[in-house]
């Protein structure tokens, strides 16, 4: 295995474990008045006068979220089978270029899920516009995770590109 496949193997472990700590987390969209709405792509956390965090799963859950859920779980599972392809390749070269496929899979879920996400900002608990979060919101942790893990996929798939060039 060469430089070039390990930093890329790394580099998609880190997407791998921050786009996984996105989706535990419900802290994807939190009220910035006092701090007490937690929304998560499932889930929706409220603490009241200071009391314990209450977490339920809300009756009409937008389809924007719900697919947004159903693409980062996707592209985890790409990552997950890119690492191992990549694991693979240290045995069998010709394995590389599925890694390098299942890595832009994974790739173009994580941006369909980050341009798929805002829309569901409409939503009644929080009262913005598609795109347009009010003013008494700001985007969690969990988001900030999630674009983290974007990004490094983005640069990892750079990595297994130049991997996979041909070799005269």
């Amino acid at each position: 295995m060469d430089k070039l496949s390990v930093i890329s193997a790394a580099l998609f472990l880190a997407a791998d474990v921050f786009a996984i700590t996105s989706l535990c987390m419900p802290y994807w969209i939190i009220s910035a008045n006092s701090g007490n709405i937690y929304i998560g792509l499932l889930q929706t956390c409220i603490i009241i006068y200071n009391r314990q965090m209450e977490c339920f799963t809300p009756d009409n859950i937008q389809p924007e979220l719900v697919i947004t859920f159903v693409l980062i779980s996707g592209g985890i599972i790409c990552i997950t089978i890119t690492i191992c392809f990549l694991i693979i390749s240290c045995w069998r070269f010709n394995v590389m270029k599925y890694a390098r496929w299942f890595g832009f899979v994974a790739m173009v879920m994580f941006c369909l899920a980050a341009i798929i996400f805002p829309i569901s900002f409409y939503m009644d608990q929080i009262g913005g516009e598609i795109f347009q979060l009010p003013p008494s919101f700001h985007v969690g942790i969990a988001y900030i995770f999630f674009v983290l893990a974007l990004w490094i996929t983005v640069v990892s798939e750079l990595f297994a590109g130049k991997v996979c060039l041909p070799h005269f």
